[in-house]
């Protein structure tokens, strides 16, 4: 609940301490990150909020400031930014005096500490913040351990050190973990330094399942489900020709990089489309980008206890479908997805934020929407109605019909000498044929037959239509161009990704 002003009144009258700190500084992002951090260590075990008090003075008198609602969010987003981790449970809200305004960030106290800003550990002594010393970071690491809530901060019991890739953690991710200048005065074992990013319980001298998950030599010796399985098929559902098959296991770092270079060079695929007589422009399936966070997504949500059900990764021919055991978790619901953030796996979250993976928190549905729109896919189905399973689907933005061995379908208009009539067969993923028949004897009938295909299919390319008609490009644009002007078809969107319209 937020502070009542006769609270907030009393806060501001006493001396700063453990749980008050106040600045008239109202952008400062250093600073209230670094009082964040402090608050959430709660180093003395208070178990009550701290509170970083915008717009007062250190002997709290206000200076008239008056807060946007703008600022407030901008307060409120650096939970999400990505350089204090985990991230704590904090509220900022706003009161009003007669002499001003202050912009309150109240901070819980964290039970995934250590928590960090930027790499640092930062703690409250009294009224003073400091960078915590070698002991403080062993209770702050002892007390994450007690309180650990998450699957992935638990102890493997059933593993050992020698389970683990060290070398691995000290080249690949210590140095991209923590600060530069915490690690030059670090005199700690290996072990100590891996407690405290929670990969390790010193507790039980093992490693926890986020620890296995990132640097284990075989994790899924321990977690059978911990790995993406990818299937391409050649037509639109599972019972057609599989064209590639694909398991990415392994830890975290090894497997993760194997992942996105297979997305980036894979995946998106670019054809050149004809746009006019000087000009074609690529057309590309799936933005590469959106499709990595989207499974990037998946890994850093996915339920890993007691679901031995990989990630599927399954691209058919119209659309790929991403699945991954875990529905919507704690306080994000059908309501308020995908604006409210939640963490199952907050150890994950972390590591793939350090790894460069993850940019910042909360903004992942955001971003794939944005390049899907750009690209001219459709935008992205969350089918999240079993609740044991997250799904999204992904359209693509450039289908190419093939049959159920994987060749491309194309309709053909076979001219015979005599009347004109045209025949095109399609064989349907079913094993049914379709045809079309009309007649050709100029160019105004293959307009009719243009507008009866853009109807059927309104992304359809000139290209495909210049196949389709056995026509050159440079006639099929002609004939596009002249049902332009005559104003029975026109273009929305771009020519890159946009459609037809047909005007009756």
């Amino acid at each position: 609940m937020p502070l009542t002003k006769n609270e907030i009144r009393s806060l501001l009258s006493d001396i700063e301490n453990e749980r008050v700190e106040r600045t008239l500084s109202i952008d400062n992002t250093k600073k209230m990150s670094e009082a964040i951090c402090s608050f959430a260590n709660d180093i003395r075990n208070t178990n009550m909020p701290g509170y970083f008090i915008i717009g007062a003075d250190d002997n709290g008198n206000l200076d008239g400031q008056k807060f946007s609602d703008e600022q407030l969010r901008a307060y409120a987003g650096l939970r999400n930014s990505g350089t204090i981790l985990p991230p704590p449970a904090m509220m900022v809200y706003k009161e009003s005096f007669d002499d001003g305004e202050v912009a309150i960030i109240e901070v819980q106290p964290s039970e995934d500490t250590p928590v960090r800003y930027k790499g640092v550990i930062w703690i409250r002594i009294g009224a003073r913040k400091a960078e915590a010393n070698t002991e403080e970071e062993r209770i702050l690491t002892e007390k994450g351990q007690a309180h650990s809530s998450s699957f992935d901060g638990r102890p493997c019991r059933e593993a050992t050190i020698d389970n683990l890739d060290t070398d691995l953690f000290k080249n690949e991710y210590l140095t991209k973990a923590v600060a530069p200048q915490t690690l030059a005065k670090d005199k700690r074992t290996t072990v100590q330094q891996m407690a405290s990013l929670r990969l390790f319980d010193t507790r039980y001298n093992c490693p926890t399942y986020a620890g296995l998950l990132l640097l284990g030599i075989d994790p899924q010796y321990f977690i059978p489900g911990a790995y993406i399985q990818y299937v391409k098929f050649a037509g639109k559902n599972r019972a057609t020709k599989v064209l590639k098959e694909n398991r990415f296991k392994g830890n975290l770092i090894s497997m993760l990089k194997e992942l996105e270079y297979f997305i980036k060079y894979s995946i998106e695929y670019k054809r050149p489309e004809f746009v006019s007589v000087l000009r074609e422009e690529p057309r590309i399936n799936y933005p590469w980008e959106a499709i990595r966070e989207l499974a990037m997504n998946a890994v850093m949500h996915r339920a890993y206890n007691g679901n031995n059900s990989p990630i599927k990764f399954y691209e058919y021919s119209d659309r790929i479908e991403i699945d991954n055991p875990g529905n919507l978790y704690g306080k994000v619901n059908l309501e308020n997805f995908p604006n409210e953030t939640d963490y199952r796996n907050p150890n994950i979250a972390e590591i793939m934020l350090n790894l460069g993976y993850v940019n910042r928190f909360g903004s992942g549905v955001n971003t794939v929407s944005t390049l899907l729109e750009e690209n001219g896919n459709p935008p992205a189905q969350f089918l999240l109605s079993d609740y044991t399973t997250f799904k999204v689907v992904v359209g693509n933005a450039d289908v190419i019909e093939r049959g159920s061995d994987g060749t491309e379908k194309t309709l053909r208009v076979i001219v015979d000498g005599t009347d004109g009539t045209i025949t095109g067969t399609i064989r349907n993923d079913n094993g049914t044929d379709g045809t079309i028949t009309g007649t050709i004897r100029n160019d105004t009938d293959v307009e009719t037959l243009v507008l009866v295909q853009m109807k059927k299919d309104k992304r359809i390319s000139i290209k495909q239509l210049s196949k389709m008609f056995g026509k050159s490009k440079t006639s099929m644009f002609r004939i596009i161009e002249k049902l332009k002007t005559d104003g029975k078809i026109r273009r929305i969107g771009s020519e890159k990704s946009g459609t037809w319209e047909v005007i009756e």
